[in-house]
């Protein structure tokens, strides 16, 4: 469980590496609680399976993981839709936790923007109580693959010379961010992007709370700011989401620089799953075509 450093880090930063152990203490969740058969639905940081209504999502935090459920209160508090806790109680086998919430069913409508953008300006003029004691907020820079240097040097044998010099070069470029982590930080989500959002028929509502911080509001923008330009979102996402926020992005030091080096994580976090994974290592090359500069780089793929 976790050590006393867990304030330090975020509230999951390592992901899910037995599948098998995953499983089986999500079939025992769903026994004890009664839900239907265990589904896997998809595994990145943590491992999320679906039993009729209910999602069970199994993950190594690094506090509590009741402490997941208080977060959704306080953010249901503070006027935020997000994914209810069907259960109060928390599954632990060894580091692994689960944790039940409601699965939530897409209404089929494209995602209202600029309701998320209102839902996260109230986010950020909550305040840190918005976050329960015991759940993590720490500062984006604890997040392992933020760490450019050790990230880049790790994978330099599988980039070819051309993306290496571009990726170094951006990376100097916006060294000056962690700096810039001090200057009117609020508590930001940490992860907004469209995978974290789903378009019900009640509206839109956030999800995956695993890397709320405390940040320049910027930080909640830089994600969605390359979304059409580089992963194939819709034109104008971002400008419905930066209108319901009241604030843009576009312009702002830092929030174009979060979206750049946001770009450079997500690139070197594939190189590296590739070593192992043959299906990491062709999104990886895609995600490489844009650093040499090709003007055929096909638009990326979440993973």
């Amino acid at each position: 469980m976790p050590g006393p450093e867990s304030s330090e880090r975020p509230f999951v930063d390592r992901p899910v590496d037995d599948l098998e152990a995953a499983e089986q203490l999500a079939h025992r969740a769903a026994a004890e609680w009664g839900t239907g058969p265990v589904r896997l639905l998809r595994r990145s940081m943590n491992a999320v399976f679906a039993a009729d209504h209910v999602v069970i999502r199994v993950g190594r935090p690094t506090a509590p993981a009741v402490t997941a459920l208080a977060l959704a209160d306080h953010l249901v508090e503070v006027g935020l839709r997000v994914a209810a806790p069907v259960h109060r109680e928390v599954m632990i086998e060894g580091d692994l936790a689960a944790t039940a919430w409601e699965r939530l069913m897409p209404s089929g409508a494209p995602v209202d923007w600029f309701g998320v953008g209102e839902m996260i300006a109230r986010l950020h003029g909550a305040g840190p109580e918005v976050a329960p004691s015991g759940y993590p907020c720490p500062s984006p820079d604890t997040y392992p693959w933020w760490h450019f240097d050790e990230m880049l040097a790790d994978v330099a044998d599988l980039i070819d010379d051309e993306a290496r010099s571009v990726l170094a070069e951006v990376i100097e470029r916006h060294r000056w961010w962690i700096g810039a982590l001090g200057d009117d930080p609020v508590v930001c989500h940490g992860d907004l992007q469209t995978d974290n959002v789903v378009q019900t028929a009640d509206g839109p509502v956030v999800v995956d709370w695993d890397l709320l911080c405390r940040a320049p509001a910027g930080w909640d923008h830089g994600p969605m700011m390359t979304w059409a330009e580089r992963w194939g979102g819709r034109p104008g996402e971002y400008e419905a989401y930066a209108a319901g926020y009241g604030w843009s992005g576009r312009g702002d030091p830092f929030a174009e620089a979060v979206a750049e080096l946001r770009l450079v994580a997500a690139t070197l976090m594939r190189v590296r799953a590739g070593r192992h994974d043959p299906s990491a290592r062709g999104e990886a090359d895609r995600r490489l075509a844009h650093w040499r500069g090709d003007p055929d780089a096909p638009p990326w793929r979440p993973q």
